[in-house]
């Protein structure tokens, strides 16, 4: 099991204990995490599950693929570490993660 840690815009935390091989969009719906909406289910269409990854943490997961990153674009809140989270896939190495949800999705 990893730990995982999501920090809400307002300050709320929610951390959870999940299997490695998940999103971290799939978690984040599963544990009902305030802040991620999902609206396509992982489809990497709509940018509703929009986070931003905490200081030394964007090294450990590969580089976004075009495709999140034409989506990534088009946010207003869009920072160097902004990612959707259904395209990060958790392995063992990402125990201790925290991530934060922006004010708004999509």
């Amino acid at each position: 099991m990893i730990k995982i840690t999501y920090l809400s815009s307002d300050g709320v935390e929610h951390q959870v204990e999940v299997e490695p091989g998940m999103s971290l969009m799939e978690v984040a719906v599963l544990q009902e995490v305030d802040g991620i909406v999902a609206e396509c289910g992982g489809g990497c269409s709509c940018a509703t599950c929009h986070v931003y990854l905490d200081d030394g943490w964007k090294e450990a997961f590969d580089e976004p693929a075009e495709e999140e990153s034409s989506l990534l674009e088009f946010l207003d809140e869009v920072k160097p570490t902004s990612r959707l989270s259904c395209q990060l896939l958790l392995r063992p190495d990402h125990d201790g993660l925290c991530v934060r949800t922006p004010a708004t999705q999509g």
